[in-house]
């Protein structure tokens, strides 16, 4: 008997209009559970070395997890895999919402892409029936548009994951959403989905998600409904989300400011939780969920509306188009994110690649000439809605921002690279690592580029008696770590959390509903596992698919290309913060930092240059199912 799980992958190669299903056992969900783990397996089968990302031998897996589609708290979360577009590198980027529960309802637990379509379309799976139906019709409409018809075409009781204009034309960061507002955000993947002429799968299904115990399963959620007010992180997320993140960063002088260059925003109050509640209307929730961290904003007036159906800017967007701009007028940022929902690219990624060109036009690097009349000055509103809008069309000054940050940098010339803040080709995030530190080792060493959940956030472990460091004790850290330290501990942490993050992926668990950002603590997160699958697991068990997803990741990577010279940081991190309270300190010990590097290949079982050594990957029981991986140097 399955619980959890289907047992079957669906198969589609667009390029032959086929359709194949693959059968497999329990051992292989126990194995990669599900989200980058079945990502990265099948990345690592299917798709071809050093292949073009926008061509048709680039694979798209669509991954659930054996939780999703549970009537657990929390794990709604999917995962969307290919070979990035903006970084070359193993691409992963999650969500949440309700379709990959809908999705896993029609009897399937992961759809694997490959080929282009000869003619824009989309695939529709209903009730475990597949086709592909023509989208020509759909192509060019953005995405409220595209949902409206499908529903009025195929009936209710569909979901919709689809690209806009920034999938179809292939901007590198476009990304991929579902219901409107929730996205598989980053290394662009909806510049993969659209390289194959695919503008949505839509889903309908009715099969319930067996659970082994269901009255265990829902006696979980039940508790975390019961105890999330009275958790300080749980009911915070709720109440203010991750916006207010703004001025409390601001507060302790780290916030990023004029593509970084500052850390601390005068008006930061403007465009932060107080500021959002103005025009605040709703807080929702993904499925089954209880925190209900997501905004929902509403602005009708005669400059311009915002249409509630895309949600609301979270911190990332307000920073990355807010404060690293030097914009502050809150209404503008929602506009621009409605903008950049409707045609799906990715707030971080334009928002620092317009900052960069900001830099660079105020350093005299490039003029009006190159950027097509546009004064890039920082603080300059007028630019940011018509630069949108240009990007998602890549026309004008659009189709260079359509590029990223580094690849811009290359055609405005070598002094302009002091300005990058990029690992691997993709954006940092909105956190400074030279307050937390191991978000440096995170933004370093994520195999899909700088990403600032691949583990756990410094500041929640500095005390004794921290929510944080009570909560991640099952791991083996007993003892608080400051936050910017890059000792051996500091290495350690990094690690351990790193898995713990990786196994949350692989459960389609969302770090907001889980420890140590919120309630759900890890006894009860292995206990609805079990309660879910049946299976006699474990703590150790379920990280170790984290490791193994770990080294997959990396294993591809190597693959094509990367190596230790690739695990770096932009040099603004190793040089003193500049005004604020930080004014003049926390620079980066590059030294410290090399080390940090060399010691974590030898924490995880990796050679000098970062290859998974034979030995790790036996212990991992992975090297049989990837022979040709050892012979690559």
């Amino acid at each position: 008997m399955k619980y959890g799980y289907n047992g079957k992958i669906l198969k589609i190669d667009l390029t032959y209009q086929n359709i194949e299903v693959e059968k497999k056992k329990d051992s292989f969900y126990r194995k990669y559970l599900g989200g980058p783990g079945i990502g990265a397996y099948y990345a690592l089968k299917e798709i071809p070395k050093l292949m073009n990302p926008l061509g048709p031998n680039n694979v798209l897996i669509i991954a659930c997890t054996v939780l999703t589609g549970a009537p657990g708290p929390a794990v709604s979360r999917f995962t969307v895999s290919a070979k990035s577009p903006l970084t070359g590198a193993f691409g992963k980027s999650e969500s949440g919402g309700w379709w990959g529960p809908k999705f896993k309802a029609t009897g399937y637990d992961a759809l694997v892409i490959r080929g282009k379509a000869e003619k824009p379309s989309f695939i529709f799976i209903d009730q475990g029936k597949v086709s592909i139906k023509n989208a020509e019709d759909l192509w060019g409409k953005c995405t409220k548009e595209v949902q409206d018809i499908l529903v009025k075409r195929l009936g209710r009781g569909i979901q919709v994951l689809q690209i806009g204009q920034g999938g179809e034309n292939q901007v590198l960061y476009a990304n991929i959403v579902n219901s409107l507002s929730h996205f598989s955000g980053r290394n662009g993947m909806g510049a993969v989905m659209g390289s194959k002429n695919l503008k949505a799968v839509v889903v309908r299904g009715n099969k319930k998600t067996r659970c082994f115990d269901e009255d265990s399963v829902k006696e979980i959620t039940r508790w975390v409904f019961r105890n999330m007010k009275g958790h300080p992180l749980a009911s915070a997320l709720h109440e203010v989300g991750t916006p207010g993140g703004v001025t409390a960063v601001n507060a302790e002088g780290a916030l990023p400011t004029n593509n970084w260059t500052r850390a601390v925003f005068s008006t930061a109050n403007k465009i932060g939780s107080d500021a959002l509640e103005e025009i605040l209307i709703n807080r929702k929730s993904c499925y089954s969920c209880p925190i209900c961290c997501k905004r929902v904003v509403k602005i009708k007036n005669k400059e311009f509306s915002v249409d509630p159906d895309y949600g609301g800017p979270e911190y990332e967007t307000l920073v990355a188009l807010g404060s690293n701009c030097s914009i502050d007028d809150i209404k503008l940022i929602a506009k621009a994110n409605e903008l950049c929902n409707k045609y799906t690219i990715d707030t971080i990624s334009f928002g620092m690649t317009l900052s960069f060109a900001m830099h660079c036009y105020e350093e005299g690097l490039i003029t009006t000439k190159e950027t097509d009349g546009y004064q890039l000055k920082f603080g300059n509103k007028n630019i940011l809605l018509p630069l949108i809008e240009e990007t998602v069309k890549k026309e004008g000054f659009g189709q260079k921002l359509a590029k990223g940050s580094k690849r811009l940098a290359r055609e405005i010339g070598k002094e302009s690279y002091k300005f990058l803040r990029e690992v691997k080709g993709q954006e940092i995030p909105m956190h400074d690592p030279r307050i937390k530190s191991g978000l440096g080792l995170q933004f370093a060493l994520s195999s899909n580029g700088a990403d600032h959940w691949a583990a756990q956030h410094d500041p929640f472990f500095v005390e004794e008696d921290s929510l944080g460091l009570k909560a991640i004790k099952p791991l083996g850290i007993l003892e608080p770590i400051p936050a910017n330290d890059l000792s051996s501990e500091k290495v350690r942490f990094f690690y351990y959390t790193n898995l713990m993050n990786l196994m949350y992926d692989c459960l389609g668990a969302c770090v907001f509903g889980v420890v140590a950002r919120s309630i759900l603590p890890l006894n009860k997160l292995i206990d609805l596992v079990q309660g879910v699958t049946g299976w006699d697991t474990s703590l150790w068990e379920m990280l170790k698919v984290g490791e193994r997803t770990a080294n997959l990741m990396r294993m591809f990577n190597v693959r094509e290309g990367f190596s230790r010279k690739d695990d770096k940081l932009p040099g603004l991190f190793f040089e003193n913060i500049k005004g604020g309270p930080l004014d003049g300190k926390n620079a980066m010990d590059r030294e410290a930092f090399r080390l940090a590097i060399g010691e974590y290949y030898q924490m995880v079982g990796w050679n000098t240059n970062g290859k998974p050594l034979k030995g790790k990957l036996d212990e991992l029981g992975i090297s049989k199912d990837f022979k040709e991986f050892l012979k690559v140097k």
